[in-house]
């Protein structure tokens, strides 16, 4: 098996004597070639793990690993890992291809020239950054850490100045890039969505911990808890009772894959649903009282008889407010499912891709 890239084992970091760590015994493996992204709610130790990576910070506890050598002691500029900032962090007083040369090994025109070409800046490397778009700028940003020739490119919240319209676009290009360079990637992002798009392995943390590891279909379809369950995605929970491999809902049965007996609780995502207008008055188990259109889908907020569900419908659904409404869970298998137990928590599964519980 080829051992990782990158190697993280037990890092800690805590900043006021007396308060939790902002890290606490936090591991990672990142694989070459591999994008690997941390995801969490702010404050939850992210960044701080990304800069005792890089060496911006000091660890407490724990050591860092680049291929092979143990990089925990030395200075950032000696550890062969390119980073690009929140903010980009050019330098406003040299154009385009002197930022792009800034750490690069060969100062020419040639090298700023090829790496701007790889991230789509042909000719403007004589324009300044406030000459250009916040899109250019995080491009240049990029450019300028891969022309220092890195073993290593951390991500620190790398879309989050860009509007929504061009963040989603400029995440693919720069997601292709730096695929087809080859580059390892560690990067840090609160969107979930960035996270479940961009990366090829997610690491979920909250308060200083990583909590699940896995791909994107791994983290959305097979949560390890509740709260992983809840941030990677919008949620509904149903009550149940477990027969074996089958569980009685208000909403009709549903399949598990592991056999549990009693009480349980479900999770079903908007999509796991089929969504109907009543065939006739009185016929149907729930009433439309919101919706947001979406283009593409409409998400509609059903009542159940008290039970307040979101749902996802495809575009042309044309429901109205009000609507009396067939709702079931749909006949395909569902994302994961957590269950409270005999007071102990399991976890049960009805999941195309998830054949493998994740240990608890």
């Amino acid at each position: 098996m080829t051992a990782p890239l990158l190697t993280a084992r037990n890092l800690s970091r805590r900043f006021i004597p007396g308060q939790p760590s902002v890290v606490d015994d936090l591991s990672l493996d990142l694989n070459k070639g591999e994008i690997l992204a941390l995801v969490g709610p702010s404050g939850c130790g992210k960044s701080t793990t990304l800069r005792m990576i890089a060496g911006l910070e000091t660890a407490d506890t724990g050591s860092v690993t680049l291929d092979g050598q143990t990089i925990t002691d030395l200075a950032p500029e000696k550890r062969g890992i390119g980073m690009v900032f929140q903010d980009y962090a050019l330098f406003p007083y040299l154009d385009v291809a002197d930022n792009v040369l800034f750490g690069a090994p060969e100062k020419s025109a040639d090298t700023a020239a090829r790496y701007l070409n790889m991230v789509g800046l042909k000719g403007l490397g004589q324009r300044f950054p406030d000459e250009i778009s916040g899109g250019q700028q995080q491009r240049v940003a990029l450019a300028r850490s891969l022309a220092a020739e890195p073993r290593l490119l951390l991500l620190d919240e790398p879309f989050s100045n860009l509007d929504a319209a061009l963040r989603s676009a400029t995440r693919q290009e720069i997601r292709r890039l730096l695929k087809a360079t080859g580059m390892a990637v560690l990067c840090v992002t609160h969107d979930q969505e960035e996270a479940l798009s961009f990366a090829d392995r997610i690491a979920v943390m909250r308060d200083g911990r990583i909590l699940q590891t896995g791909t994107p279909f791994e983290i959305y379809d097979t949560p390890a808890d509740p709260f992983i369950a809840g941030f990677m995605g919008r949620t509904n929970f149903l009550d149940g009772i477990a027969h074996g491999t089958v569980c009685e809902t208000p909403l009709g049965r549903a399949i598990l894959m592991a056999p549990m007996t009693g009480p349980v609780k479900l999770l079903v995502r908007p999509e796991h649903f089929s969504l109907r207008r009543a065939q006739e008055p009185g016929q149907g188990n729930g009433r439309i009282v919101e919706m947001e259109f979406k283009g593409h889908s409409v998400t509609y907020r059903v009542d159940c008889a008290g039970l307040s569900l979101q749902v996802d419908a495809a575009h042309g659904s044309r429901l109205k407010l009000g609507d009396e409404v067939e709702l079931r869970i749909a006949e395909q298998q569902m994302s994961s499912y957590w269950a409270r137990n005999g007071g102990d928590i399991a976890v049960a599964y009805s999941a195309p891709r998830a054949t493998v519980p994740p240990s608890l």
